[in-house]
């Protein structure tokens, strides 16, 4: 490139000796040059780009066309100006607005580069970053970073002197994080759920507390809960991820097994007792076929023989309805099949009664 603008400066001397016939001469070589920059990177890398079976390529190569040619139109702009040799201050200020103009354009073009990515990993509804719905959250910290650098080169064209502002940055950066300590920890928490992804956006979930629902939003500084009761509960991400997690929505699948515990007579055919809480199972149409339902038979209670029914149901969400529906029905079950659920019984033996 040095050679290339050593030798427009060599040909824009042959022109004569007035400087802004020359400083014209190489503005309009760049913005020549940008133009056939801007060609090639139409035909030939676009041509390219059109033959591939995705359109981020020809989204890039499109949202490229502007800052390229602008750069070497700058660029042109700032030799130009060099060449007719302003006053300090007025070549300095120059300089400094064409620079700023560059840095402006680059970061718009990085802007919408960022905003073109984060469109591709939404469109894949399998990332883990749209599951947790932590991609927005990454979107605005690269966001912040790059305004942040824009407003470092910005300092830097204009060669502002940055040591004491970094100083100042310093300082105040550690009075916040005394002052927000608990808003950095649950930021931190939010972090680690993004890399960890215990659970995610749509997931059944008990946290250690007890408190039991649907995850409805994972957020910079909490996440929220919708329970059955259609109440919202906020959790700040320190202390959801300091605490045990049961997510029931997690595993191979989403099913979930539900079990319901009942007690027969002793004396009671335990053969009938098991093909009634099998038939029970397979009569609900919400129970599924695989895994199959079982029945076990627990253990010889002080009363009762203890049994229990587990089936598979398809949503954790269903688990309360559904096992007061299975409830219902072994108990109808048990009703017509004369098996008898008995109680706890006690016997009182007196030995002696008082006088009178």
């Amino acid at each position: 490139m040095n050679e290339v603008t050593a030798q427009i400066d060599r040909a824009a001397e042959l022109l004569g000796p007035n400087l802004y016939v020359q400083a014209a001469f190489i503005a309009l070589v760049f913005v020549i040059i940008g133009k056939i920059a801007e060609w090639i990177l139409s035909r030939m890398i676009g041509r390219v780009a059109r033959r591939s079976s995705t359109e981020l390529d020809d989204k890039l190569v499109a949202l490229s066309h502007k800052p390229i040619f602008i750069s070497f139109v700058l660029l042109g702009l700032g030799m130009a100006t060099r060449r007719i040799g302003l006053p300090g201050a007025a070549e300095f200020a120059t300089l400094g607005a064409l620079k700023t103009i560059a840095i402006l354009v680059w970061y718009n073009f990085f802007r919408q580069l960022t905003d073109l990515a984060v469109q591709v990993v939404r469109d894949r509804r399998t990332s883990k970053l749209v599951q947790t719905g932590m991609l927005q959250l990454l979107q605005n910290v690269v966001k912040v970073a790059m305004f942040a650098l824009f407003v470092y080169f910005i300092f830097l064209a204009w060669r502002i002197d940055l040591t004491a502002w970094i100083a100042s940055a310093g300082i105040i950066g550690l009075a916040l994080s005394f002052a927000a300590r608990d808003t950095l920890s649950n930021l931190f928490a939010g972090v680690s759920i993004v890399a960890d992804a215990p659970y995610k956006t749509g997931d059944f979930i008990i946290i250690e507390s007890g408190e039991r629902g649907i995850v409805t939003h994972i957020g910079l500084r909490s996440a929220r809960l919708m329970t059955r009761d259609d109440v919202e509960i906020t959790i700040p991400n320190g202390v959801i991820g300091n605490a045990k997690i049961i997510n029931e929505a997690g595993g191979p699948s989403q099913k979930h097994r539900i079990r319901t515990a009942v007690g027969v007579a002793y004396g009671s055919d335990i053969d009938k007792v098991i093909a009634t809480l099998e038939q029970v199972a397979a009569d609900n149409e919400e129970v599924c076929e695989h895994p199959a339902p079982r029945v076990r038979f627990r253990q010889f209670g002080e009363s009762s023989l203890d049994f229990e029914l587990l089936c598979w149901i398809n949503h954790p969400i269903d688990r309360g309805r559904l096992m007061h529906e299975l409830n219902c029905s072994v108990y109808k079950a048990f009703e017509a099949s004369d098996i008898r659920i008995p109680f706890p019984q006690r016997d009182l033996h007196v030995r002696s009664m008082p006088d009178g």
